[in-house]
């Protein structure tokens, strides 16, 4: 099963103020483990980044000046998601983001189904902080180079925490055409295959003459 672990940056935080997106991340993951397919971009707004958001991610608006513009990503942003499962931290606020993207290009809003690990939190751990962060810290998820918010980044680290969330602390290996490919902690690709062993022409002869011998001498006695 295929789905994808979706955060975005933005310029504020309502879209009822003018806000909008400056950077979509997506990581893909099959049955839990990442494929390394990834979507990310950084998007000019059109707007100025606010002071509170400037804070929270550091994107100027010189460095967004030079970006595309969504409806410039729109297709490829949609055919990467596809009709795959979401996995957002407090989806309401990507959604509400995206969706307004969409609406801004005449496109129509996103329908797949969500999973909002926030709200799986909230109810595994009422009354605890569940923000990201608290959630790395609880289940001891290395968030060292979280220093700033990034999209690609927050995706990493919420496929973790939603490993963990739904209690698949470790991902079953699914050994499929001899190999299956699983990402590491540095994100380098590694390959597990199953070992085939041939035995030698030696060893086969070894075997036919014991089962010959012994074969006989069970039939007989």
């Amino acid at each position: 099963m295929k789905e994808v672990v979706l955060d975005t940056e933005t310029t504020g935080l309502s879209v009822k103020d003018g806000h909008r997106i400056v950077e979509i991340g997506c990581i893909e993951l099959e049955n839990l483990i990442p494929t390394g397919n990834n979507f990310h971009c950084y998007l000019n707004p059109e707007r100025k980044v606010s002071e509170q958001a400037l804070k929270v991610h550091g994107y100027t608006d010189k460095f967004l000046s030079s970006k595309k513009k969504f409806n410039e990503k729109a297709d490829e942003f949609l055919n990467f998601i596809g009709e795959k499962k979401i996995i957002i931290h407090n989806a309401e606020f990507d959604l509400g983001h995206l969706n307004n993207e969409l609406k801004i290009i005449g496109k129509k809003g996103i329908t797949n189904e969500i999973v909002d690990t926030l709200i799986i939190a909230r109810d595994k751990f009422p009354g605890s902080s569940i923000s990201l962060d608290a959630l790395c810290k609880r289940y001891r998820i290395d968030n060292s180079k979280r220093i700033q918010h990034t999209a690609l980044i927050d995706c990493e680290l919420l496929a973790k925490v939603y490993i963990n969330l739904i209690d698949q602390k470790e991902p079953k290996l699914n050994f499929q055409d001899q190999a299956e490919k699983i990402i590491n902690e540095n994100n380098d690709s590694i390959l597990y295959f199953k070992k085939i062993i041939k035995p030698s022409e030696v060893e086969i002869k070894e075997h036919r003459d014991y089962l010959s011998t012994n074969l006989k001498k069970n039939f007989f006695s």
